[in-house]
């Protein structure tokens, strides 16, 4: 049995309960407020961030180990392009989600719109809330861009790429910060992800205080 150290408005960890989840494993789901510092979780990750991933074999953080991890552990079904250029596509588009997308876009409005009231570190910043909707946008275009030339974000198939990129926009829907009317492609490729089983358990997230917008586990919204 896997246990996953998480924090439910997490992009990271919600990219790794997808792949869990996509290759059919059990996972044990245990909250983790990280911004307390647990000295118990400390010790089993030092950088003090979730997602962490412990199971009989390892304990490891880092959402990106942990999805590759999983991925050679299980490799059906396949979440990795088997062609080495089709590959680093795909992990281009994830390290574009995971550090640009997460810089520009997530990070600054989950902070300022959920964690700061979670940690009671003070009021919203209002200028990085309209620069991250600003940031936004021009995020969707790129995706409506790749939308237009291919089937799926990285290629002819579904891969990390496109749980990485659903695990981020599935945190800021659930606080009603997409702009679904910007691409019709995009909100169809988003639809078509969010009505896989393995969205399953994201949708059914419910974070006290933060009710989820009434469209969010709507599978035809």
């Amino acid at each position: 049995m896997h246990k996953l150290y998480h924090f439910p408005l997490s992009p990271p960890c919600r990219k790794v309960r997808l792949v869990l989840a996509e290759k059919g494993l059990d996972v044990e789901l245990i909250e983790e407020r990280y911004w307390e510092n647990r000295q118990d979780f400390l010790r089993m990750n030092p950088a003090g961030d979730v997602p962490v991933l412990r199971n009989p074999e390892l304990v490891l953080p880092v959402a990106t180990a942990i999805c590759e991890y999983i991925e050679e552990r299980h490799p059906e079904p396949p979440l990795l392009p088997k062609t080495v250029k089709a590959r680093a596509e795909v992990r281009r588009l994830v390290g574009w989600f995971d550090e640009k997308f997460g810089r520009e876009v997530s990070e600054p409005l989950l902070r300022e719109r959920v964690i700061k009231k979670l940690s009671m570190t003070g009021q919203p910043d209002s200028q990085a809330v309209k620069s991250g909707v600003k940031a936004a946008r021009f995020h969707l275009d790129y995706m409506n861009w790749l939308l237009e030339r291919r089937k799926w974000l990285g290629g002819d198939a579904i891969s990390l790429a496109d749980f990485t990129a659903a695990a981020h926009l599935s945190c800021l829907d659930y606080i009603s910060d997409v702009d679904w009317t910007r691409s019709e492609i995009v909100k169809e490729w988003y639809a078509t992800v969010k009505s896989r089983p393995a969205f399953r358990s994201l949708l059914a997230d419910q974070l006290p205080g933060f009710p989820a917008a009434s469209h969010y586990s709507d599978l035809d919204f």
